[in-house]
């Protein structure tokens, strides 16, 4: 959804802010940086579009909402030029602005629109503008977290603490340096990918003048371009108006396969119709793809009209998609800022606390003490009373807590590189570990490319003959079923080679014969429509044939007259052919099985056809069906031009079945497999065709033996009909699904955790690319529930796919997508996570990319993200108490008008906290994927339940030494001269003569060494608790680094003589009792937590049967008692009634 406004800047506004940015020395120019939405409202006056100076767009996807800020610019046009003779000059003024590379114009200024249209258009030009290191610097130094930890750098430095200063400048360093470098790369390979076809010299026909060269980027609309014989990279979206060419589209629909594209009809129905793209998609050139060859007749240029240029043309729209995506909400870092204003609350607390306690002591003792060293030691000046409270929002909000956070996030990538994974985006290697639905691509990913020939089944007398492996062999050469397989395809010859669709190229060379496509000299002398020709080899042809000198060359040669291309929406092609020396056509026709045979006469369609066609279907196996008719002797080849093909393909004549199988990749099958058994949901997107997809899903395990596949067939609103869905069963449901699912109900319970009705429902839908945007537009209410349920999508279209993700994230789903063709990279860049199989242009918007052509990768990516997942809320959890704990032992000591030395603080921030956070995070991923998920949100129960108890322990142990030590015996105010450990000799009688330093920020006493000692056990105690192991990271004892850095910080700690003092030994053995003691608690909570932490708070708040939060569960649930879904076999949905929509994408 986005929303646009209009403002126009006032000067009693920004007086205010100039002034407020100069009292808050630029902070509030920083607040108002990072929301824009503020700063236009606090400097500008709303008014509307028409007069507005500054524009406010938001954007909301889903509860992440993003605002632009945009700048009226203004352009003036004179229109002397064009009235030279005729007018007085005058000037016009345009408005307009730029959002994500697209220029958008105030629209009842639009005059002359077709003289001036390079403006408005713009040049044709994908251009990708790489930022320079200075501009990138200065966004990414803006930063909140940046700014907080220059804050914290410049309050030490005034303490003279520079040690702990200096670790955070350094670490700050690198953490930019490695982020400017990606960034950079990034902008840099996307930028390489695009200009590297994009601008060239095209010829262009304008208006009624001669064919003249220009350079692409001069092209607009309207234009006519030549496309050359040798091909060219189109740098336009263009439709052909004269000519054919041969296109390869894999930059668009991943499949490497050649497809031919022809004129636009100029006769006939069609014709009549308005240009559209997705309806005459077969007749468009898109930007980005390469024509490999043209064809023309008898001296006339192929020729194309440019329709959109720049970023409008399929390629610019793909790669705006990877230059601003929209915003991947992710609901770790969400909460993560929302317990990060709770700790700031709790340091604001403090700060007050700090101001009003020193400002206290300092009049009671101006009141009551006599003691000049008191009054010394009490009279602290206001510039220490400052810099101590503002040190307790840097002790409170740890700015180390970045880099810590990043540790796991860093070793987490090492461990993927190390498996053959490389990731350009660290911060989604999180988001890995809450995947749980993953969609693939099909050819390249899922399967080898191309389908293998298993067999043919021929029909005769209505009945099918055993299979048979081998089409060539001479018995079956001159049979109709063989010449059916070697015409009718769209097969050419590009370079001498055949190119085409995999499956019409294994059905023709499983034949053995050859094919010959006329000449350019050929066509120019003869025919403008001369055949290609298909002929078998010579040694095929039968000897009576062979040693006859009339039919050596002829009686086998068979011309291909005309070609109807195979229609998604009809699911079949076909082609007129004529023999050479007959005097009559053949028509054959090739297709669905059960298309083909609803086609022909039902005598020669053998009774077992439906069965044995379950049987190969069920085997996963894609099944093709052939058939042929004679044509009367009275069609001349001029007439058969100008047939329609249903008047060709009807009263057909059965032939039989021609078996494929798209081969599996080995991997493909046990990876499947393993994410289905970790409750991850899998799905395929594919630009392949439907039939193929789903053959490819159930050989995979992706659609199991038992589950029933439905399609939804969608067709568009037409003349008077409304939009409609027809669903189509592939099998003969004997048994309703609804039973199924009572069965279902019966024997399991209802468990909203464990999606057990979601997963074990025995249907899957699936869905082509134009069903689904007919869906989308005219059923919105049905999508959500369909894509619920749907497993294949077929025939999709590259902003389909991206459309797609976002759908599945519109209802909860964490998604995965994996891929390796260009027209994935939108999906790639629009999923929570994206891994391509390839390094070429998908690897540039994918996240992650895989040096292993094969799935196997994603399994192992999860993994790590789980292990990075639990390992960031550990670090988290642990930086979080390191801060509590550290507050409330300063919080203690101020009320003494004591503080912990800057060596103490040195010791704790470096020597223990940092060493920890860095090695907690070096345990690696467990070895295999569980059925349960870690948590998403720092927000939740438990997560709650586990920091809040360990806080309330260490409070309380703290409390119980500070107060203890108070009670001792020995115990006075430290000075200089106290012997505390040598109580015996207590008459401290102290030489006067001895001059001893006077420790004016009163650090040593006893209760700074007693709670010195109490929290560094406290830190390294809930470090081992917070370590947690199985079942998302290999257990923590098996992490000997950071046992050994456990046991060194121990011993350290024991021994330690940093700005303490000494105590006696029987204090010593109560500390440890009281260590001992905390950690037993500590250890023994959080294990209560993690087996009854969920359980109790679902009991206490009453939520023990409280619905599932996440969208698609409850949809499941929802859909579970509709007895009207899935919809019946062959039933129509239509639309209530026709939507008209208007919409102006910004």
């Amino acid at each position: 959804m986005q929303e646009v406004w209009g403002y126009q800047p006032c000067l009693w506004k920004m007086i205010l802010v100039g002034v407020g940015a100069v009292c808050s020395g630029g902070l509030l120019l920083l607040l108002l940086y990072w929301l824009p939405e503020w700063g236009v409202k606090g400097t500008c006056t709303h008014t509307s579009l028409r007069d507005a100076q500054t524009l406010l767009l938001r954007t909301t996807v889903g509860k992440w909402k993003t605002c632009f800020l945009f700048f009226i610019q203004f352009t003036c046009l004179t229109l002397f030029d064009l009235f030279l003779l005729y007018v007085v000059p005058s000037r016009k003024i345009i408005h307009y602005f730029t959002h994500h590379s697209t220029k958008y114009f105030w629209n009842d200024v639009m005059q002359n629109f077709e003289f001036y249209k390079m403006l408005f258009f713009g040049e044709n030009e994908i251009a990708v503008r790489v930022p320079s290191l200075f501009k990138l610097l200065i966004k990414e130094v803006l930063n909140p977290f940046y700014i907080f930890q220059l804050f914290s750098v410049i309050l030490w430095s005034a303490e003279d603490y520079y040690y702990y200063a200096t670790a955070i400048v350094f670490m700050s360093v690198i953490s930019i340096a490695t982020s400017l470098y990606t960034i950079k790369k990034q902008y840099v390979m996307l930028h390489d990918m695009v200009a590297a076809h994009s601008v060239l010299r095209v010829s262009v026909c304008r208006g009624n003048k001669d064919i003249e060269q220009a350079m692409s980027t001069e092209l607009v609309p309207g234009d006519v371009i030549i496309i050359p014989a040798n091909g060219m990279i189109m740098p336009c979206d263009a439709v052909l108006i004269h000519g054919t060419c041969i296109v390869n589209e894999s930059m668009l629909t991943g499949e490497s396969v050649p497809v031919t594209k022809t004129n636009l009809p100029s006769s006939d129905e069609e014709a009549a119709r308005s240009y559209d793209m997705e309806e005459h998609k077969r007749h468009t050139l898109f930007c980005g793809t390469q024509v490999i060859q043209t064809r023309f007749y008898a001296g006339e240029l192929v020729k194309a009209v440019v329709v959109r240029t720049g970023f409008s043309t399929e390629k610019g729209q793909l790669v705006r998609s990877i230059l601003y995506p929209k915003p991947t909400d992710f609901k770790l870092y969400r909460d993560a800022y929302l317990f990060l204003l709770c700790l700031v609350g709790v340091a604001g607390i403090g700060f007050i606390y700090t101001i009003v306690l020193s400002i206290m002591n300092k009049i009671l003792v101006f009141h009551v003490s006599v003691d000049i060293f008191l009054l010394d030691l009490i009279q602290v000046p206001a510039k220490t009373i400052i810099i101590e409270s503002l040190d307790i929002i840097t002790i409170t909000v740890p700015p180390a807590l970045p880099a810590a956070m990043t540790a796991g996030i860093v070793y987490a990538q090492r461990r993927l590189k190390r498996v053959g994974i490389f990731c350009i985006s660290p911060q989604r290697i999180n988001m890995c570990g809450q995947l749980n639905l993953v969609c693939f691509d099909k050819t390249g990913t899922l399967t080898e490319d191309g389908l293998d020939m298993w067999a043919i089944q021929r029909a005769e007398d209505g009945s099918f003959s055993p299979p048979e492996s081998d089409a060539a062999k001479e018995s079956l050469v001159n049979s109709t079923f063989v010449v059916g397989m070697a015409t009718c395809h769209s097969l050419t010859k590009i370079e001498g080679e055949l190119s085409g669709d995999p499956l019409d190229l294994k059905m023709f060379s499983a034949t053995g014969w050859i094919l010959e496509e006329p000449t350019e000299e050929e066509t120019a002398l003869h025919n403008p429509i001369m055949p290609t020709v298909v002929r078998p080899p010579k040694h095929n042809v039968p000897e009576a044939n062979q040693n006859n000198p009339l039919t050596q060359n002829m009686s086998c040669e068979i011309g291909i007259v005309r070609q109807f291309p195979f229609s998604s929406a009809l699911q079949r092609m076909s082609v007129v052919v004529r023999k050479l020396g007959e005097k009559h056509m053949d028509a054959y026709l090739k297709g669905a099985p059960e298309v083909v045979a609803s086609l022909c006469k039902q005598h020669t369609v053998p009774q077992s056809f439906t069965e044995t066609l379950e049987t190969y279907t069920r085997q996963g196996f894609r099944v093709i069906a052939l058939a042929h008719r004679q044509l009367e002797s009275k069609l001349s080849w001029h007439k058969v031009q100008n047939l329609s093909r249903d008047l060709i393909e009807t009263n057909m004549e059965f032939l039989g079945l021609i078996i494929m199988q798209n081969k599996i990749k080995e991997e493909t099958a046990g990876v499947l497999r393993e994410l289905r058994q970790a409750n991850i949901r899998t799905l395929m997107v594919t630009g392949d065709n439907m039939l193929t997809a789903i053959s490819v899903a159930r050989n995979c395990g992706m659609v199991r033996a038992h589950e029933r596949v439905i399609i939804a067939d969608a067709v568009p609103p037409k003349d008077l009909n409304p939009a409609s869905i027809t669903w189509h069963y592939t099998e003969n449901p004997s048994q309703t699904i609804k039973d199924n699912q009572v069965g279902q109900k019966a024997s399991e319970p209802l468990m909203y955790d464990k999606q057990v009705t979601l997963q074990e429902q025995s249907y899957h839908f699936a869905v082509s690319g134009r069903a689904f945007a007919v869906i989308t537009e005219h059923f919105p209410q049905l999508v959500q529930k369909l894509v619920l349920r749907a497993t294949v999508f077929a025939r999709m279209a590259p902003d389909q796919k991206t459309q797609l993700v976002e759908v599945m994230q519109s209802i909860d789903y964490t998604v995965g997508m994996c891929g390796d063709g260009a027209n994935d990279c939108g999906a790639l860049k629009r999923a929570h996570s994206g891994i391509s199989l390839s390094e070429l242009e998908a690897s540039v918007a994918s996240p992650f990319t895989s040096s292993t052509s094969n799935i196997s990768c994603v399994p192992n990516l999860i993994r790590e993200g789980r292990a990075a997942l639990i390992t960031s809320f550990c670090v988290f959890k642990f930086m979080a108490l390191y801060s509590i704990i550290q507050y409330l032992s300063v919080t203690l000591l101020y009320s003494i008008l004591s503080n912990l030395g800057d060596f103490q603080f040195l010791f704790i921030d470096i020597a223990i906290i940092l060493i920890i956070a860095f090695t907690m995070s070096l345990n690696p991923a467990w070895k295999e994927l569980v059925w349960r998920r870690p948590p998403s949100s720092l927000i939740s129960g438990p997560l709650l339940c586990s920091v809040l108890t360990q806080i309330l322990t260490c409070l309380v142990f703290q409390v119980l030494a500070f107060l203890l030590v108070r009670q001792q015996s020995w115990y006075e105010m430290w000075t200089p001269q106290s012997d505390a450990c040598n109580v015996s000799s207590s008459s401290f009688s102290h030489s006067l003569n001895v001059t001893t330093p006077h420790d004016h920020k009163n650090i040593r006493n006893y209760e700074n060494t007693t709670l010195f000692y109490v929290s560094s056990f406290q830190y390294l105690a809930v470090a081992i608790v917070f370590s947690k192991g199985k079942p998302f990271r290999q257990p923590s004892y098996k992490n000997c680094k950071t046992h050994l850095v456990l046991l060194a910080q121990m011993l350290f700690c024991c021994s330690a003589s940093t700005q303490i003092v000494c105590v006696p030994h029987d204090w010593r053995v109560t500390l440890v009792i009281i260590v001992i003691v905390n950690a037993a608690v500590s250890f023994m909570l959080e294990v209560a937590n993690d087996c009854w932490g969920s359980s109790f708070l679902s009991w206490l708040f009453c939520q023990r049967n409280k619905p599932p939060k996440v969208r698609y569960m409850h949809l499941a649930l929802e859909l579970q008692d509709d007895a009207d879904w899935p919809p019946k076999p062959y039933s129509v949905t239509c639309a209530r009634e026709p939507q008209s929509h208007i919409s102006a994408p910004l």
